[in-house]
């Protein structure tokens, strides 16, 4: 696909890697729409394009509320004069250990069934929601490229503390691959991307202890810039032989 030309949404670019996801289409001359909740942070965003070669536009939405994707999906392809791009990327953390013995009382904390239900739904349900909506909307139009780029994450394959984000990010490359396959007929690709430690506002908000442990962790022993993961995204749109595969960034974390 020609970046150049490209009309986007990006859901959960109000900040962080859908943020610099947003800009870095809009520079390449794209048009974006960023989706997310945070309506000041959004429209930082859009002051971001202002100078850029392709134009970002604002919309409120929630990813996990059904009548909320629908409408984006249509608001989308009226104000960008059409559509062709898809990157799930919004997500939420609700971190826990499943159970855990209090070691005064003996008392046991679990993971609630808001925690993994609230991760599931923006998570998981958020871009399957968005996939269903964007590939109707492909096939009605007669769209004959289109692409749908997952943000998934290393923690696909489980990470102590996150039950309910591991599932999510895990349940996303399965229907990355199952998609794939059943849209191909359609001209629509699906990729995934799966960061490691990024640079990102709520990764800094870490405790720096806990930081330094997981940075020692990686390989290359430093974070990742969301423009190193942005470079992958980019890949995914524009090769028009890549569908159903899965591109890890992590520093090598996963080896």
């Amino acid at each position: 696909m020609d970046i150049s030309a490209a009309r986007a949404i990006v859901t959960g670019g109000a900040s962080g890697m859908g943020r610099c996801f947003a800009i870095e289409l809009a520079r390449a001359g794209g048009h974006v729409a960023v989706v997310d909740l945070d309506d000041a942070k959004m429209e930082e965003v859009v002051a971001a394009g202002t100078d850029l070669p392709g134009r970002i536009i604002a919309i409120r939405a929630n990813v996990s509320d059904e009548a909320d994707v629908t409408r984006v999906i249509e608001e989308v392809h009226e104000k960008l004069d059409g559509l062709d791009t898809l990157v799930n990327n919004a997500g939420i953390f609700r971190d826990g250990l499943l159970v855990k013995p209090d070691k005064q009382t003996g008392a046991i904390k679990k993971m609630s069934l808001e925690q993994w239900n609230s991760v599931l739904a923006v998570d998981l349900t958020g871009p399957f929601l968005c996939t269903r909506e964007f590939a109707a909307k492909m096939i009605t139009t007669g769209t004959k490229k289109s692409c749908i780029v997952n943000i998934s994450s290393i923690a696909r394959h489980g990470n102590v503390g996150q039950s309910n984000y591991s599932a999510a990010k895990a349940g996303l490359i399965a229907d990355t691959r199952l998609w794939a396959v059943e849209l191909a007929r359609y001209g629509i690709r699906v990729g995934a991307i799966a960061p490691g430690f990024v640079d990102t506002p709520i990764l800094r908000a870490m405790r720096p202890e806990v930081l330094e442990a997981a940075v020692a962790q990686v390989p290359l022993r430093r974070l990742a810039t969301p423009e190193e993961v942005w470079l992958a995204v980019r890949f995914v749109i524009e090769c028009d032989y890549f569908t159903g595969r899965c591109v890890d960034v992590d520093g090598g974390l996963s080896l």
